[in-house]
């Protein structure tokens, strides 16, 4: 048997949105920060995000982590996020992952009962709590980059919708936010294919609408995933949510090629961007809870810190509480003779009716 280029990963969820997190096999990437570490993996060796994320290896709502020596002599492990269709500079779904794997798997020193960490991301150093019992992990409680908004209440036109009211928010990506219940959605999980279609057509009109940069990184640009707000079903929450994960680019002119899948939990830089609004607006006050609902009624707890500057917008320091579970170990290949050895999308899970497989 003749195998090549041998990928160690563990396979994670954080309240059902899985997280693989790549443990071995790739040694180091080029770049003096975490930034520009992802940088380069985006620019010159995309290859390995499609591998793990697209069929047969991945499937459209998975995301994946590369675990890396930290550049910043202050952290204790690095890594670089992979999704779909970008590189975000921050999420916390998957830092929840790999603080899990981190401890679980025993690649860090491990204090019961609460282990502190400091991670390398591309979007800044993230101070990390983690709650541990018995060598497993029960809670993760991490120190989110600043959030912000930058748009409040602004009316975009999207096709088919009509005119939009949108929040834009920084919670370590840039989100669009609108309301439910005003485009006719309920966000429960028979709902997800509207809660898709209608999410991605905002985010598009969003980007071309209401152009935004992180002013103190403005390779960070664009508004590049939606999050749709309304009423909490779970009892114990006081919102829900769900954000659409792009899986594909959207043409207007072809509506077979609207393409997403809803993120399966409560959304960590999604939460804290919502929070980032609720404050701007004044209904939501520094150190109060606000456990947040995902699509499969799980929850994230989140809590405004306390305030601080990004260039000219006024910001908030969020911090976000989650849990994730492991569900596998494994070891991904590449056999020379297969013919798609950095996988492949087809049409009929991944919403694009295209002549060939997304790039």
């Amino acid at each position: 048997m003749r195998l090549s280029s041998m990928i160690t990963a563990v396979d994670l969820h954080a309240c059902g949105e899985p997280g693989r997190v790549i443990t071995g096999g790739v040694l180091d990437v080029p770049g003096g920060t975490m930034f520009e570490k992802k940088t380069y993996l985006e620019r010159h060796a995309d290859g390995l995000r499609k591998r793990m994320l697209r069929e047969p290896r991945g499937y459209p709502a998975a995301n994946c982590n590369l675990l890396l020596p930290p550049s910043d002599p202050r952290a204790d492990a690095g890594f670089v996020i992979m999704e779909q269709v970008e590189y975000p500079p921050m999420s916390g779904t998957n830092t929840i992952c790999v603080v899990t794997t981190l401890i679980e798997t025993g690649m860090v020193a491990v204090v019961e009962p609460v282990t502190t960490l400091t991670l390398d991301t591309p979007g800044g150093l993230v101070q990390v709590e983690a709650q541990v019992q018995a060598g497993k992990v029960k809670c993760v409680t991490f120190e989110n980059v600043p959030a912000f908004a930058t748009h409040l209440d602004a009316k975009i036109e999207v096709p088919q919708l009509g005119t939009v009211s949108v929040d834009v928010a920084y919670g370590g990506m840039f989100y669009v936010i609108a309301e439910a219940q005003p485009l006719g959605l309920r966000l429960s999980p028979d709902e997800a294919r509207d809660v898709v279609r209608a999410g991605e057509m905002i985010k598009v009109a969003a980007r071309e609408q209401l152009p935004v940069a992180h002013p103190e990184n403005p390779e960070i640009q664009g508004i590049t995933i939606a999050e749709l707000t309304g009423a909490p079903t779970n009892p114990d929450a006081v919102a829900k949510n769900a954000v659409i994960v792009s899986t594909g680019q959207l043409d207007w002119n072809r509506p077979a090629t609207w393409t997403g899948a809803i993120d399966r939990s409560p959304c960590g830089t999604g939460t804290c961007a919502r929070m980032a609004v609720l404050y701007a607006k004044g209904k939501l006050g520094l150190n109060e809870p606000f456990p947040h609902e995902g699509i499969l009624g799980t929850i994230f707890t989140g809590r405004l810190l306390r305030e601080t500057q990004v260039g000219p917008f006024r910001a908030v320091v969020p911090r976000l509480s989650g849990r994730a579970w492991i569900t596998g170990f494994a070891q991904y290949v590449v056999d020379p003779e297969d013919p798609f050895p950095e996988g492949f999308t087809v049409g009929d899970i991944w919403g694009a009716a295209m002549d060939k497989p997304l790039i």
